[in-house]
């Protein structure tokens, strides 16, 4: 997939950052905090589009990918904020309350084009399924109207094929042609659990197309 995006080289300090969003906005794609259950919903745009930026996410260890929703179009379902998406490697030393400040420095960027490899990321996708007991895991908080999703390789190649699973198949759920949305997949297994022993998170993926619904086909129909 060929990806449009915006980089930028903002300071903090004696420290230079790289972090890229998409140069286009994913109009109706939207997340609601997902504190312990949280909710996308996105169309087939958006969901193709956010399988591209985490497979790069996966495979930029210096790259924080930030992925503005909240000025998305209201979506008619749900509950809750809306958040905006980070992603990130470990290696990014990225932290969450440090964020704010990152993101005002961020100024205008430039236009940065890139590809990313759909093998590739299936092949580590299934080298982390094949390890239950030796895998990393997403840590994942909300700060500052932000959810953060923050791994290594493996399971961010997981989370972008169950991104792209829910754009190729969620399309073919039958309450989506009413204009409802659809839950497809989630990403659950693959975020760290609660020390607490509480309600394991979960980060549902939901298909729903954009208004208006008339225009809208079932695959096949």
């Amino acid at each position: 997939m060929e990806l449009r995006l915006r980089q930028f080289r903002p300071r903090t300090g004696p420290h230079e950052h790289r972090v890229v969003q998409p140069r286009q906005p994913l109009r109706h794609t939207s997340l609601r905090d997902p504190a312990s259950y949280g909710m996308l919903m996105g169309d087939h745009d958006g969901l193709s589009r956010l399988a591209g930026l985490f497979s790069f996410a996966a495979y930029s260890r210096h790259t924080i990918v930030h992925i503005p929703l909240r000025g998305c179009v209201p979506p008619d379902e749900g509950c809750g904020e809306l958040v905006d998406l980070v992603l990130a490697r470990p290696e990014t030393g990225l932290r969450p309350s440090k964020w704010p400040e990152l993101r005002r420095a961020l100024g205008r960027g430039t236009p940065l084009t890139v590809r990313t490899d759909e093998a590739r990321t299936e092949r580590h996708a299934r080298a982390w399924l094949e390890r239950p007991y030796d895998r990393g895991l997403l840590r994942h908080t909300t700060h500052a109207r932000t959810y953060f999703l923050i791994g290594g390789r493996d399971v961010l190649a997981t989370a972008a094929t169950a991104f792209a699973y829910a754009a190729g198949w969620g399309s073919r759920e039958k309450r989506v042609v009413k204009g409802q949305a659809a839950c497809v997949t989630c990403l659950h297994h693959e975020l760290v659990p609660p020390r607490d022993g509480l309600r394991h998170p979960e980060f549902a993926i939901c298909f729903k197309p954009y208004p208006p619904y008339a225009h809208f086909k079932r695959p096949g129909r």
